[in-house]
């Protein structure tokens, strides 16, 4: 079985279930979903797409720093709205982390994420390799 580290950082929100902010396996980081919550506060930022959107993206930002890569290295996104009228207000900001050749990514409409979150966000990210 291949060896995995759990990555952990107070830059993002601390996890509230038996998960973990990430796992690195190989040589890939794979992040629990993120939602657009205040580290400092645990509690959602607004109530707007865009504003939890760019949250989500900066707690990631954090926690694939905390695991020795980037958002620059992330392979694969994968974006939950609770509203599909809303993609275009969640792309103009996700559009802003990804300005240059930006990961594969899905977006899933769903009925309901927790705490009410209008986004929610995870990332498969690669580890850079140095030689």
């Amino acid at each position: 079985m291949p060896a995995r580290k759990v990555v952990t950082t107070n830059e993002a929100p601390v996890p509230v279930g038996p998960y973990s902010q990430a796992i690195v396996a190989a040589d890939k980081v794979f992040t629990a979903g993120q939602l657009g919550i205040d580290p400092a506060t645990g509690k959602l930022v607004g109530e707007g797409v865009e504003e939890q959107t760019r949250q989500a993206l900066q707690n990631l930002r954090a926690i694939l720093a905390a695991a020795g890569t980037s958002l620059e290295n992330a392979v694969k996104v994968t974006v939950f709205l609770t509203d599909m009228g809303a993609f275009p207000l969640m792309n103009r900001v996700y559009a802003e982390f990804f300005p240059k050749d930006p990961p594969a990514r899905t977006c899933i409409g769903v009925a309901a994420l927790p705490m009410g979150a209008a986004v929610e966000i995870e990332v498969v990210a690669a580890l850079p390799t140095h030689s």
